[in-house]
């Protein structure tokens, strides 16, 4: 989760779009809009359901505009091949 905020922030889409696992993964990822600027993230839980598979409940702030705002998700993700991939998420 870490790495993938930090490619957010660095606008590294093509990290995001190879740690995306390929059942939901989108053909590509919009640019951010201008004057975005990430703000910090904390992870709130994380839980290994099984060897292949885990939640990790975050909470991304950004601002935009003069205006703070906040994503916070309950991220799915699964194991292929030895590497942990983002399957989707959930807003809370």
């Amino acid at each position: 989760m870490r790495s993938r905020y930090s490619a957010f922030v660095l606008g590294r889409h093509d990290y995001l779009l190879a740690t995306w696992h390929p059942r939901t993964r989108p053909v590509a990822i919009e640019p951010d809009p201008s004057g975005l600027r990430w703000l910090g993230l904390e992870l709130k839980s994380h839980h290994r359901l099984d060897d292949g598979h885990a939640t990790v409940e975050f909470v991304a702030r950004h601002k935009q505009g003069g205006r703070a705002r906040r994503l916070h998700e309950l991220s799915r993700f699964e194991r292929v091949d030895g590497i942990w991939l983002y399957v989707d998420g959930q807003a809370r």
